[in-house]
């Protein structure tokens, strides 16, 4: 038995046992509408048919969504997208599907995709966790990325943080043998989560050979978010952990 409550934005799936025992489940984010400019809404309109894929629970046939059998790269949280069209467009060998709950955002990452004719990038505007539950299938993904998730700084906030060992679970299972979870945070105790979790999970491994961290991979984007705090001494760390059974 179950039921959906909402309190300040935040939205949580209360679940009962038969005995009646609470079992509270609180979800890291939720779809949040947004204003879309007229650019963005327009992308929408045009390009959600060909790049858009509507949640359903439904396996998803990677060769039937993209033509072609290439790999394929999965983003949780991309943001407005530019960072994610740029590896697509350098990318043209690759598959690239990209998850984000503010419509805002996919309206943008669909205006860039357009711009630069991609046709090897996919776009959902729907709750990451939901979509790997009942979207993707077991063993099908090369590579997830998940770059700078809301970090939740405050300690009493930690237990919302993206990145704990369902979470970890979750993604082993719907990456190939050698599949790589790659993630980049701009907060270094997130990132000392992020490593603690990892390295506890099983079935994976570090890909770093000096430390936890790897050096940010050439494939990664900088962001001018991420320019501007390296002009500041902001730290960003990246880490990849690859499946190993």
């Amino acid at each position: 038995m179950s039921e959906v409550s909402k309190k300040s934005g935040e939205v949580t799936l209360n679940e009962f046992t038969e005995d009646g025992k609470l079992v509270r489940k609180v979800r890291s984010f939720v779809r949040r509408e947004g204003r879309l400019t007229k650019g963005q809404e327009a992308a929408m309109d045009n390009n959600w048919a060909a790049m858009g894929i509507d949640f359903a629970q439904q396996m998803l046939d990677w060769k039937e969504v993209f033509n072609n059998d290439n790999p394929v790269t999965l983003e949780i949280g991309f943001g407005m997208g530019a960072s994610l069209v740029e590896m697509a467009k350098n990318s043209p060998e690759k598959n690239f599907i990209g998850i984000e709950v503010h419509s805002p955002g996919v309206g943008a990452c669909l205006m860039g995709a357009e711009e630069a004719g991609l046709t090897n990038l996919r776009v959902m505007c729907h709750d990451g966790v939901e979509v790997f539950e009942h979207m993707i299938p077991d063993g099908s993904l090369d590579c997830v990325q998940l770059f700078f998730p809301d970090p939740w700084h405050k300690a009493r906030h930690h237990k919302r943080r993206i990145v704990q060992p369902a979470f970890a679970e979750m993604l082993r299972k719907k990456l190939k043998i050698g599949g790589i979870f790659h993630m980049a945070t701009d907060w270094e105790n997130y990132a000392e989560h992020m490593v603690e979790v990892m390295d506890a999970a099983p079935g994976y491994r570090n890909t770093a050979t000096d430390g936890a961290y790897i050096p940010r991979p050439e494939d990664r984007p900088l962001t001018k978010f991420e320019a501007r705090g390296h002009r500041l001494g902001h730290g960003v760390w990246d880490m990849k952990y690859a499946r190993t059974e």
